[in-house]
């Protein structure tokens, strides 16, 4: 501890960024995308390269390992480590010049691909390599680990699109890299590769992806060599630091269109995939249907080849596409020129990553062997021996990559939790080396050898040319503190996996509030759904309506990812880093700004819902202690307002809110933030407005309106609208006759043990419905997620749950399917909004958008969240973030709309954080139809 302390306290004194030895901070970056896991002893954020150099020489001086990490998506464990991690994503990300008339552009590591891509896309340039991590993934950690993504094969890898580098070496030296010159190289690099030309010259495959091991073979005097840059491309941060890159841009085609090709399998696939090339595609990618959780769009088939094509214009890149499509020796295809359905279609490919960690009985799949490749008119033949070498290990994965490149990714259903399972991870790999070896491949096709293959280098290159690479390390990092045991004198393959650390029995009920029934009853395969792919890291919208993360957009920080709150999670439940258990202050600061908007149960491919998470840690972190008081005042928020509407003195209660005094107070003493204005309560409940109206006598189907607390006691005026609607379509609405609740507050505070009594209180009052079959419309989309999700979750094992959960049915639903016929009254107007996040990630919108196509309701609705999101932009400590998140998409859709353009918002939070922070009255869908049918009548 003393040294650790020594180690803090020297690089805050030389270091003008960010210094961090704290249990959370470490917490973080224990793991990257990989297998792997390394408690690092602290985190610091450069600012410059001279924080670089300071950070270098101090962790020299104390004989402390030094890690460079970009985003954390590596897949083979090389950004994980012991020591000091660099971040370079906090502060290190400008790109310093773009040049369009040269096609370069000089980045900072940190620079994330997509920013660099924006940047250039003005001039009609683009970065050719191009992950599928691309909207989160760093210049710097793609010249570390040699990345290429999907245009590879029209682009080649980041090492064909660097220029000079900037690099600060293991001893401390800040050199500049070039091609053509041996400037820069440490002392004796050259002799050592004149000493060897002949293994340097017959000791490299030659295969457009070979990215394993180091690539001294650049350093040859033939072809215009040494070439250092190419060389120090995918050497992991072994060899020296990054602080800047000149990199060469490509000129991005006008015009797209995508063929997408469908085969029986995917080595049919990968059989016709090196036929492709000669017509010249962007893209030659496959994957096959068990990855595929909607096949909409698709050609028929059990396996596509998705081939892209360019041109000056969208007919000559349709043209191309459509002779591929002629060409290929498939059995159905379709040419996609809509960029629109063409990025629905890419996103399929890029969520792979994630949607490959669960096979299709929900058993886990992991890394480990995700980009090994070979050569390209090997690929069919390849995979073949590949699928037999898994079921003699009784093994099941999914192949799927770059095709183009005879690259493959693959996520296998390893057992990493037993002695049994591990030592059959070790015997696998060892067989799959060997057989990628005898089909001229290399281990790594893309990202890096890291620990997960570095033990296995000497199966492809043999000890005499593992030994040189030894060598050459030794040269560029005298001391061996940059990231040791990557690439050479490795780690074993089979130790430091993340899951060793996790407890051997299931953690779930009785112990956990929710039942996680996609995760086996096990809290613990909840937390480790999340594989790091980071797609939550994103720094702008998901293109599509996308909703996460909005917590990390607003701050930037890790901490409030999705992902780094899984991490801190997982670090929680090992007690190793995090000790405090459920009682740890980090995981509640760092799930403190979590919005609960459910935004990565549907955003996240492999479906981390942290709404739910949270709930839980909150419901055991506040067990038999006193709670915040933003819990009891707006996780009761329904128990209050029944009382106010049993003493009939709304009135005089929103008269005393208006008093800024006692507001003050009241705000105060309920921890809600003082910059918000309280709502205001209805004198009239919609459910005595419901008992006090004549019945109408309807013929159509019965169907059950839900009084939840927000229309009922906020806006009744929503359900008198959805009572009109529905009504005018037929149907016979009915409204239950006691008080129900979803549990929604209790749940989002973490009060897990009320949320469940009401549940099963509300299960009883709803049991003549449910036994009727009557279906329950619910126009608060919140509380529709609820009664969906967390009702079967939490009370799963009371009667009628299930029953009630399939039950639900938003407005729109139950108009188009109990109502087929009916048709809306014409608006015909504009409209703008946002899509409740809530709705996006638990109810699906596709029935609203149909809707309101019918009632001549024009336009879009944006994603992202409101920022309120329930009870969390009423909590103190939440404004900043919470109107981060409303200025984000939301304001400025409102604030850009046409005159007469009506604001949709069915969420109640939506529409107060539209009157709060725009004063704007947004409505919900059923408001803008009940006002038409009135106008009409």
């Amino acid at each position: 501890m003393g040294v650790e302390t020594e180690l803090v306290r020297a690089l805050r004194g030389a270091v003008r960024g960010g210094v961090d030895g704290t249990a959370g901070a470490r917490a973080l970056v224990t793991m990257d995308a990989s297998n792997y896991r390394r408690t690092p002893t602290a985190v610091v954020t450069p600012r410059d390269a001279a924080d670089v150099a300071a950070t270098l020489a101090i962790c020299r001086a104390h004989g402390e390992p030094v890690v460079a990490r970009g985003a954390g998506t590596s897949i083979a464990g090389q950004a994980t480590g012991t020591g000091v991690v660099l971040d370079f994503t906090a502060y290190m990300t400008e790109i310093v010049e773009l040049d369009p008339e040269a096609r370069t552009a000089r980045v900072q590591p940190g620079v994330v691909l997509d920013a660099l891509r924006a940047a250039a896309a003005p001039h009609g340039l683009t970065f050719g390599p191009d992950p599928s991590t691309h909207s989160r993934c760093t210049l710097g950690g793609m010249i570390g680990n040699n990345s290429c993504g999907a245009h590879s094969v029209a682009w080649g890898t980041t090492a064909d699109n660097v220029g000079e580098l900037a690099v600060v070496r293991g001893d401390g030296t800040a050199v500049t890299l070039a091609p053509g010159t041996w400037d820069g190289a440490p002392e004796g690099l050259r002799a050592l590769v004149d000493a060897h030309l002949a293994p340097l010259r017959t000791g490299f495959p030659e295969l457009p992806r070979r990215i394993s091991g180091y690539a001294l073979d650049a350093l040859l005097p033939e072809g215009g060599g040494p070439d250092l840059t190419r060389s120090f491309c995918g050497s992991e941060g072994t060899l020296g630091l990054l602080t800047e890159a000149t990199v060469r841009l490509v000129e991005a085609p006008r015009a797209r269109a995508l063929a997408v090709l469908g085969y029986a399998d995917e080595s049919a696939a990968a059989q016709a995939a090196a036929g492709l090339l000669p017509y010249g595609p962007l893209t030659v990618e496959g994957m096959a249907a068990d990855l595929v959780r909607d096949a909409e769009g698709l050609p028929k088939g059990g396996a596509w080849l998705f081939v892209e094509t360019g041109g000056a214009t969208p007919a000559e890149a349709r043209a191309r596409a459509a002779a591929i499509a002629r060409a290929a020796d498939c059995g159905d295809a379709v040419v996609v020129t809509d960029p629109a359905a063409q990025r629905g279609l890419w996103r399929v490919r890029e969520d792979a990553a994630g949607t490959a960690t669960r096979m299709p009985d929900g058993t886990e799949a992991w890394p480990g062997w995700e980009d090994c490749a070979v050569p390209p008119t090997r690929l069919g033949p390849y995979l073949k021996d590949f699928r037999a070498l898994l079921a003699e290990h009784g093994l099941r994965g999914t192949p799927y990559g770059h095709f183009g490149d005879g690259c493959i990714h693959v996520r296998i259903d390893f057992d990493l939790l037993t002695a049994p399972g591990v030592a059959r991870f070790r015997r696998f790999s060892e067989d799959l080396a060997d057989l990628v070896v005898a089909h001229g491949g290399s281990l790594s096709g893309e990202h890096g050898d890291g620990q997960a293959r570095a033990e296995l280098l000497p199966r492809m290159y043999g000890p005499d040319l593992v030994r040189l690479f030894e060598r050459a390390k030794d040269l560029w990092d005298p001391a061996g503190l940059l990231n040791p045991g990557m690439l050479v004198r490795p780690a074993p393959l089979d130790t430091n996996l993340r899951f060793a650390v996790l407890p051997r029995e299931p953690v779930g009920p009785p112990v956990t509030g929710f039942g996680y029934p996609h995760d086996n009853g096990d809290f613990s395969a909840a937390v480790r759904r999340c594989v790091g792919v980071a797609k939550c890291r994103t720094t702008t919208p998901t293109a599509g309506g996308g909703v996460m993360c909005p917590s990390f957009r607003a701050t930037g920080e890790e901490r409030h990812s999705t992902r780094g709150r899984a991490r801190l999670l997982h670090e929680m439940l090992a007690g190793e880093v995090v000790t405090g258990g459920w009682r740890s202050p980090e995981v509640r600061d760092a799930l403190d700004l979590c919005l609960s908007c459910k935004g990565c149960a549907s955003d996240c491919p492999v479906g981390v819902d942290m709404a739910t998470y949270k709930a839980e840690f909150l419901h055991h972190h506040y067990a038999g202690r006193v709670r915040p008081a933003a819990h009891y005042a707006l996780g009761w928020l329904p128990r209050w307002l029944r009382a106010v509407a049993a003493t009939r003195t709304a009135r005089l209660v929103n008269a005393l809110a208006a008093l800024p005094p006692l507001a003050a107070l009241g705000k105060r003493l309920g921890g809600i933030e003082p910059r918000r204005a309280l709502p205001r309560v209805a004198p009239r409940t919609f459910r005595r407005w419901w008992r006090g109206r004549p019945r109408a006598q309807g013929a159509g189907r019965a169907v059950v309106l839900w009084p939840d607390t927000f229309t009922d006691h906020l806006a009744p005026s929503v359900g008198q609208a959805a009572v009109r609607v529905l009504e005018a379509a037929g149907l016979t609405v009915q409204v239950p006759p006691r008080d129900v609740c979803c549990g929604l507050t209790y749940v989002s505070t973490g009060q897990l043990d009320r949320a469940r009594a009401v549940q099963r209180r509300t299960l009883a009052r709803m049991r003549p419905f449910l036994e009727a079959g009557t279906p329950v419309v619910v126009l608060e989309p919140s509380c529709a997620a609820a009664l969906r999700a967390d009702l079967v979750e939490l009370a799963g094992a009371a009667p009628h749950a299930r029953v009630l959960a399939d039950s639900v049915r938003t407005f729109a639903e139950a108009l188009e399917e109990y109502a087929p016929d009916w048709r809306p009254p014409r608006l015909d107007r504009p409209v703008v909004g946002q899509t409740h996040c809530h709705q996006h990630a638990v109810l699906g919108d596709a029935a609203d958008r149909r809707l309101r196509e019918k009632a001549g309701l024009t336009g879009a609705l944006s994603g992202g969240c409101c920022g309120l999101a329930g009870n969390f932009g009423f909590e103190k400590g939440h404004w900043e973030v919470s109107k981060a998140c409303a200025d984000e998409q939301l304001l400025p859709s409102v604030a850009g709309a046409d005159p007469g353009t009506a604001v949709l918002a069915d969420g109640f939070s939506c529409r107060t954080q539209l009157e709060q922070l725009a004063g704007v009255r947004g409505r919900h869908l059923a408001e803008l139809l009940a006002e038409a049918l009135d106008e009409g009548a």
